[in-house]
This record gives C-alpha cells, structure tokens and sequence, in this order.
C-alpha cells in the first residue's frame, strides 16, 4: 500500500496514531512504528525534559520513524521545538494554533510538518504556510474539537477538493472498514486515537482504558463550547459541566469548574468521577484491550477484505 503519505513519512500503511495527552507516550508510539503505522508522541501534556526523555526512548526502542504531537499553544513550546530540534525528530504534527509560526523553522531543519485542522480556510492557510500534509478531524474525534462540528464524512471530500496536499481524515475511524471509507472519500492516510487508548501500550490509566471499552453508544459528548470544544465520556465532572451551561455559566466560571489538570486527572490516574475523560464516538465501538501491533494488523485485514468485498459489488 503505497501512496503520498506513506512515501513522505517512509511507513508501511498509512495508518497514523493520534498524538494523545496522557495516552502517547513512547511504549505506544514505538509499537505503532514498529507495526508498520507512524507512531506520535503526544507532547502537549509532557514537560520539556520529558520530552526529550520520551524522544530518547522511543529511538531507542525503534528504528522506524516516529513523530511528535505539538500543540501551538503550548506555554513553553520555544523549548519543545529546541528538543526536536536538538533529537532531530523526522516528522512534527502541529495543532491548536497558527501554522504560520513555526512550520518555516522545523522545514528547514528537514522536519516534515503536518497541521491539524477542523474546517476549510485553516486547511487552504495551512497549505499556503508550507506543511507538507494535512491531517481533517471530523466531529466524531475525541479530544478538543472543531467548533464547526462536520462530520468527517463531510469533511474528508471537502478537504481534499480545497488543498493538493495530502489529507489524513480523523474522527471516528478505528477499523479497517472506516479506514476505507476514508480512502474512498479521498484521503491517503487516516489517524486513529481512541482505538489506540484502549491498547496495551497506552498511557492512559487501566481506569480510563476500561471505561473506554465499557462505553456504549451516546455515551459522548462535546461539552465546554463556550472554551475549547472538547468530546468527553459523560461522568460526574461531565454532568457538572453540562448543568453549569444549560444555565449560562460565562466562560469564567467553566474555567473555574474545569480547574487545573482534569485531563491528567482523568486520563493518566484514573479517577473516572472528577476527571476529564476525552474520547471519540468510535468508543461505544470498542470491545477489548488490545496491543497496538494488533491493533494495526486488524485494520490492514479487514480494509483488505472490504476492498475484495467491493470489486465484487460493481454495480
């Protein structure tokens, strides 16, 4: 399975995984690599020194590529950037901010760059800043969320018709069969997250895996709008939230509620009441735990028997 995505990150199959707070760290990023996908540090959660502490080790632990999440608004991301620069990081997946800042200096280091983006006119300016890919995240994905909620299937072929770089769809795909759909839609690779936490390598606390795969459909919600838009599993600190905006909380008083540190909370020491438990839709699909290789095994599988299954459907 070849493509652009695969030729410009040097893998296998275009299947990436997702740059996650608290659940990406370099057990699963490794895996992934080692699996044939693009393992992603999630370094928005990580100190500066943990960083390159989990770059270390993840070069140490494979010698596929590998790449890191960085959140642009990142309070101390003039240090992240040193350290990859400095570990000299093959692939940079920027997000939640303006491109525009630091795709120049990483692409002139060699760092391939991709953006995450939620809608049209961030994709074009994306683009036009030079990042070699992009990743579209539909509303379906877990995590902090466009504002605009489209679906990914909407979004994908929206995406794809805009920029001529290639696309990465995001939001809701976790199988073999969504992975195809995507494909069909235009994209070249797909990114997967919440099918990931729910893996041996995570991170992420057994607490939170288990609630994941425990999870049934609607159990998810995009919450915090006035904020930051973000998809949560509903729980105690959920419901808080959700009566606080049915009342028309201000956006101060949401930022008193949600505190410092829910998402470290929730996420990576398992307290399922307080805590800020960010997952995607494709949840209330997960069954297991699982580890990453099989995981990405299984996706290559069944998108191979989906394809075989639709050359013999030709209308």
């Amino acid at each position: 399975m070849q493509n652009r995505i695969t030729k410009l990150f040097g893998i296998q199959y275009p299947i990436i995984q997702a740059g996650m707070i608290w659940c990406s760290g370099w057990e699963l990023a490794s895996a992934v690599s080692n699996a044939g996908g693009l393992g992603v540090l999630g370094a928005g959660s990580m100190y500066p020194d943990v960083l390159k502490t989990q770059i270390q080790k993840c070069k140490a632990a494979t010698d596929k590529p590998f790449a890191v999440n960085l959140p642009l608004l990142y309070p101390d991301i003039d240090k992240h950037i040193a350290t990859i620069l400095e570990e000299k990081v093959p692939i940079v997946f920027t997000s939640a901010g303006n491109p525009a800042i630091w795709t120049e200096t990483l692409k002139k280091a060699g760092i391939k760059v991709v953006h995450v983006i939620s809608n049209e006119k961030f994709a074009m300016k994306a683009e036009a800043c030079g990042v070699d890919a992009i990743v579209a995240e539909g509303f379906e994905a877990g995590g902090h969320n466009g504002r605009e909620e489209t679906t990914t299937l909407v979004l994908i072929p929206q995406i794809c018709k805009a920029v001529k770089i290639p696309v990465i769809a995001a939001g809701g795909i976790g199988t073999g069969r969504t992975m195809l759909a995507a494909m069909v839609l235009g994209a070249e690779g797909v990114q997967v997250g919440s099918r990931f936490v729910a893996s041996e390598e995570s991170s992420a606390h057994i607490n939170f895996k288990n609630k994941v795969v425990d999870a049934k459909d609607g159990e998810t919600q995009l919450s915090l709008k006035r904020l930051t838009p973000v998809r949560l599993i509903k729980n105690k600190f959920w419901e808080q939230i959700a009566m606080a905006e049915a009342n028309g909380a201000s956006k101060d008083e949401l930022i008193v509620i949600l505190g410092r540190a829910r998402a470290k909370k929730g996420m990576f020491e398992g307290d399922l009441d307080e805590g800020e438990l960010e997952i995607g839709q494709i949840s209330g699909s997960i069954s297991e735990i699982k580890p990453a290789a099989t995981i990405v095994n299984d996706m290559i599988q069944e998108y191979n028997v989906a394809v075989t299954s639709l050359e013999g459907s030709r209308l």
